[in-house]
């Protein structure tokens, strides 16, 4: 290169013949290389460093001093303006009689150096800065696998991936299956297995971060897992993605029998705002027709019940109450729970949440379903952590709480019990309601404000500012044709369900008549959470 101007470059070949060309051409030539170009300098890796031991790490920095010393004459390097040592100084001493002064001093110092290490010293840290000087002893990959034998290795990892489904056992019996399957392959006493204490070491070493040595339920939990990455999803919009669920509780309550005996929750969670959009406890056996009072609970507001404080209103809560009840009449009285009409809910693969009459129910409200994988706990994974929540925050503060096994369970947990279905529900909607809605979520941030948690009601009235609300109209008989049926007939002294006789005088007309239908029998509306009317 002979010249540089104007965005070119001035060429002169061995025979002297000289070309004139483009920086850009030159640049985007295949053969254009850089030769001898100045070393690029790079900032020291100091997370690495501080990942060394104390004592290696004062060693490396120490000879970056010594090394500095002997090119500058500064201990600090050439910005150092303190006074430099004689021995030491660029001006009067070769670049030989510095390496040779430093190994001097170091021996001294009781650390026996010679010129060669001080001048390779010198090379390393001009290639790779401090860490160069670092002693790679302490820096080698340690395995938690050691020295031991590959076959061992192989034959353990197959036996602990077909155990994945098994029941649990002991590490003698992976000790037993592990030999057995080195005898088949290689033959008796081929592959010898190392002591037991190595061994169960090993075992650690293969399972404990792939989950192959936790409860039957953790294993199956972890295999019935996606393969990673995970990616999460992402809603942004209330009602956008809402899975439904049901858990036995974790407590003892009495039925109308007079029986103890835990109760069976179902819920619907909206993942964009964690919000409880509503609950049925029943008795144990969810049948299709809670899931589908579930779907009326969430798209109609929640009254107020008898005895509720005026603060569980939603006047009185964060929700933007005047705006929308100039859009929706209905939420004028309601509880402080918002009223979240779903697109799409996610199921398990329960015969009650994929029946005809559940999905004819959904499709009636425009609701797609998305069954879950059968198994895939991961896949409503917001909804069985839900339930988690609401067993520590709200269950075992009530009477005959049984725990979560039967290891956590008291001596008499059953004897315990003193609320019925209908008190238990009354409680825990009104938990729901001040507990749930009201208290801060971890999983509720903006990225920009990681710092600050917000509640699901805030979180709804947040996302209702950007996304609007339309009220969909779930009219009277909408909601009655939601309920459970039963078809009977209408007799002298009214209509009776489950012991309860219920009568009117509109029923005078319809008494001991026959229906219009084939059967000659009612259809019968009821609600089994409110037994106050048919």
């Amino acid at each position: 290169m002979a010249a540089l101007a104007d965005g070119q470059v001035r060429l002169v070949a061995e025979d002297g013949a000289v070309a004139a060309v483009l920086l850009s051409l030159l640049f985007a030539d295949a053969g254009f290389e850089v030769l001898d170009a100045p070393e690029v300098s790079r900032v020291p890796p100091l997370g690495l460093l501080q990942s060394l031991p104390e004592a290696v790490r004062e060693r490396a920095l120490a000879w970056e001093r010594h090394v500095r010393e002997v090119e500058t004459g500064q201990p600090g390097g050439p910005s150092d303006a303190g006074p430099r040592r004689a021995e030491y100084d660029p001006q009067t001493r070769t670049m030989t009689q510095r390496e040779e002064a430093k190994a001097a001093e170091l021996s001294a110092a009781g650390m026996p150096t010679s010129a060669v290490t001080v001048r390779r010293m010198r090379a390393r840290y001009r290639q790779d800065g401090v860490w160069g000087l670092v002693d790679h002893r302490a820096t080698r990959p340690r395995t938690a696998l050691g020295r031991a034998d590959e076959r061992v290795v192989t034959a353990l990892r197959e036996v602990l991936e077909t155990g994945r489904e098994r029941s649990s056992g002991t590490l003698g019996r992976l000790r037993v299956y592990t030999e057995r399957l080195l005898a088949e392959q290689y033959g008796e006493g081929v592959v010898r297995l190392p002591s037991g204490a190595t061994f169960n070491r090993l075992v650690h070493a293969l399972a404990d971060g792939r989950g192959l040595l936790g409860s039957a339920r953790q294993r199956r939990w972890r295999s019935a897992r996606p393969a990673p990455p995970f990616v999460p999803t992402t809603v942004m919009a209330p009602g956008e993605l809402v899975m439904m669920d049901s858990t036995l509780l974790d407590a003892f309550v009495i039925l109308d029998d007079g029986v103890a005996e835990r109760p069976e929750l179902t819920i619907a969670l909206d993942v964009a705002t964690r919000t409880i959009c509503a609950a049925v406890l029943h008795a144990k056996g969810t049948r299709s027709v809670d899931a589908a009072l579930l779907l009326a609970q969430m798209m109609v507001p929640a009254p107020m019940r008898p005895g509720w404080a005026e603060a569980l209103a939603m006047e009185r809560s964060v929700v933007p109450y005047e705006r929308l009840l100039s859009v929706d009449a209905r939420l004028e009285g309601s509880a402080a729970r918002p009223v979240i009409t779903p697109q799409t809910i996610v199921v398990d693969q329960g015969k009650v949440f994929v029946s005809s009459s559940f999905i004819a129910a959904c499709e009636s409200l425009g609701i797609s379903v998305q069954p879950a994988p059968p198994g895939n706990g991961p896949a409503k994974g917001h909804v069985e952590r839900t339930f988690s929540s609401i067993n520590t925050l709200f269950v075992q503060h009530v009477a005959a709480y049984t725990g979560s096994h039967t290891g956590e369970r008291g001596q008499d947990a059953e004897g315990e019990a003193v609320w019925t279905l209908a008190q238990l529900d009354d409680l825990l909607q009104e938990w729901i309601i001040c507990g749930w809605q009201e208290r801060e979520h971890d999983g509720l941030r903006h990225p920009m404000m990681p710092r600050c948690a917000l509640s699901p009601n805030e979180m709804w009235a947040a996302l209702v500012a950007v996304c609007g609300y339309v009220p969909v109209p779930l009219g009277h008989e909408d909601y009655i044709e939601l309920m459970p049926v039963k078809r009977q007939k209408i007799n002298d002294y009214g209509i009776r369900i489950d012991y309860r006789t219920y009568d009117h005088k509109v029923l005078n007309p319809y008494r001991g008549e026959r229906s219009p239908t084939a059967d000659g029998l009612w259809e019968i509306h009821y609600d089994p959470h409110a037994p106050s009317q048919v």
